[in-house]
């Protein structure tokens, strides 16, 4: 039987405290781990959706200045043909 003085239970003390900290520091270590990797998993992915609500808004404006274009161009060409068409009569 162990006889329980100052310095034993000193002893023991040290003991349990070393050894629940072998056993608790991994898990602790992991939880942290794991929440500041989804805090950045999380900014990544608020940064990404935001791109891709840009990027939808860029394609539209693309295709808004193609369409624009593209009648501007007939109208240019149209008043070019009647121009020249005028000038021929």
């Amino acid at each position: 039987m162990i006889r329980l003085n100052s310095k034993s239970s000193i002893l023991i003390v040290l003991c349990t405290l070393f050894f629940s900290l072998v056993l608790f520091f991994p898990k602790i270590f992991l939880a942290n781990n794991i929440y500041y990797v989804s805090k950045d998993i999380n900014k990544l992915y608020a940064h990404y959706t935001s791109l891709k609500e840009e990027n939808k808004f860029l394609a539209q404006q693309l295709e808004d200045m193609k369409f624009k274009n593209q009648i501007e161009d007939s109208l240019i060409i149209y008043s070019i043909e009647e121009a020249y068409g005028k000038n021929n009569n």
